[in-house]
């Protein structure tokens, strides 16, 4: 009798398995979306047949950790001026004021099926474009996420829509809070029960799923855009459901000053003294840390999200990785604005980062580097049955080839770090989600043409 058809198996030339092992020649079987046995060891001649040959180096699917989508508009345009942060900022409110559900499912389709291409199977997308550009809600006041959701679909990878409350427009030097205005309008909901009753009206189930690729979380856009006083239904809710609460932290020090000039804490204490931290809690950025902030992150044991590339462009700073780390931090990475989507680049740069601070190697093995981008990474995003090559976990794979001009001459001994330290999104040739193939010979297999995909939306929305 042949195999039911839900049921798969590939041979790995080579695989990153659990305990930082990579081991030749692993057949891995999965049924109904996840791995069902994983044996290294099985020779060529002694394969079954229906067996899938993945040449290079196989890894669990990649998990984005923060992810947002409309940025990639901004790629490379922003870069024709010098600039600031809050300049680059205000051309981002120029692209999230043009956007509309239809333009943005086609940019989103087309920036998920990128990710796909670099071997993400899994995207946090930090969201908080709810409503119409004059702030007026659509007749389903969630209909921007549900936009998002199935973009996912269609790009086919998994989501975790992290809904983001974002109320004031952000705090003075003095500390005084500023109203929304312009295109922040789009992502206010009034206050913190608000955004509460419409990420409720989401309809999730008790776990938070929204189907079997999808679910929601929760996020505190940043300590600028809620009040400590409209923290508190947002950690209810993510509490409640047990489910992912995210926040961006201390990304320029102009955030820190006027926090502490509004409420007397860093942002990591206001944070803390809203519940908003702990295991289940990922902070985001977390680059201009103080001494203290480190010792209460760490002791939270919540994720600390680097995206060292949009760190750099956006000339953020160099977060404290290994501090974190030291003190109790699980890392993950992502690719937030999206000016590379790279993860093995952002996983390197972790590495990279604390080399050039400190003038020192050797920081992060490339074992740790890559969990940053699997295991931890899923987990972070409520899905931590994923990121792994094992029994029981979600079947999704992502192979690298170790034959191009990056990764030639590999060997199989030092495999993995090749792949971290020298690879690119570029060399990613094969990747499964859910058991299902995405990606084939380098080609995305549900969006015919990636590159006009997103040629065609960024210019639907750049104004």
């Amino acid at each position: 009798m042949p195999p039911p058809a839900s049921a798969r198996a590939w041979h790995a030339e080579l695989a990153w398995l659990p305990g930082d092992d990579v081991r030749p020649d692993v057949l891995i079987e999965a049924a109904d979306g996840r791995f069902t046995a994983v044996t290294p060891g099985v020779r060529v001649a002694d394969l079954p047949g229906g067996v899938t040959r993945l040449a290079g180096l196989t890894m669990p699917g990649l998990a984005n950790g923060h992810s947002h989508a409309f940025h990639r508009a901004l790629r490379g345009i922003t870069q024709a001026d010098r600039g600031t942060f809050w300049t680059w900022r205000e051309r981002m409110y120029q692209v999230a004021a043009a956007l509309d559900p239809d333009s943005y499912l086609a940019l989103a389709t087309a920036v998920y099926a990128e990710m796909a291409l670099a071997g993400i199977t899994c995207v946090g997308e930090f969201h908080y474009l709810h409503h119409g550009r004059d702030g007026t809600r659509y007749a389903d006041p969630n209909q921007m996420s549900r936009t998002l959701i199935e973009a996912a679909r269609r790009a086919g990878v998994r989501i975790t829509l992290l809904d983001t409350c974002y109320l004031s427009g952000g705090l003075t030097a003095d500390g005084s809070q500023q109203p929304l205005a312009g295109p922040q309008l789009r992502f206010g909901d009034g206050d913190g029960e608000g955004w509460a009753a419409r990420a409720d009206a989401l309809g999730a189930d008790s776990r938070g799923m929204l189907g079997a690729a999808a679910r929601t979380g929760a996020a505190i856009h940043s300590v600028r855009a809620v009040p400590p006083g409209q923290m508190d239904p947002v950690v209810a809710w993510a509490q409640r459901r047990a489910a992912p609460l995210h926040a961006h932290l201390s990304e320029q020090r102009a955030e820190n000053q006027a926090c502490l000039a509004a409420y007397r804490r860093t942002p990591a204490q206001v944070l803390s003294d809203a519940g908003a931290l702990g295991p289940l809690a990922t902070v985001v950025h977390a680059t201009h840390l103080s001494a203290g902030d480190v010792r209460l992150l760490g002791e939270s044991r919540c994720y600390a999200c680097f995206c060292p590339t949009t760190e750099a462009d956006l000339a953020d700073g160099i977060g404290p990785a290994g501090s974190l780390t030291s003190a109790g931090c699980s890392l993950t990475v992502g690719s937030d604005s999206q000016a590379v989507i790279d993860l093995l680049e952002e996983a390197r740069r972790v590495e990279l980062g604390e080399r050039l601070a400190t003038q020192e190697r050797g920081h992060f093995p490339a074992g740790a580097l890559a969990r940053a981008a699997t295991s931890n990474g899923h987990a972070s995003l409520g899905w931590p049955d994923a990121g792994q090559i094992a029994a029981g976990s979600l079947a999704d794979l992502v192979t690298v080839a170790l034959d191009t001009p990056r990764t030639a001459g590999a060997q199989a001994a030092t495999a993995l770090e090749t792949v971290i330290f020298a690879a690119s999104a570029a060399d990613v040739r094969y990747v499964v989600v859910g058991g299902q193939d995405v990606v084939g010979d380098g080609q995305h297999l549900l969006v015919a043409d990636v590159p006009a995909a997103l040629s065609a939306a960024v210019r639907a929305v750049l104004p």
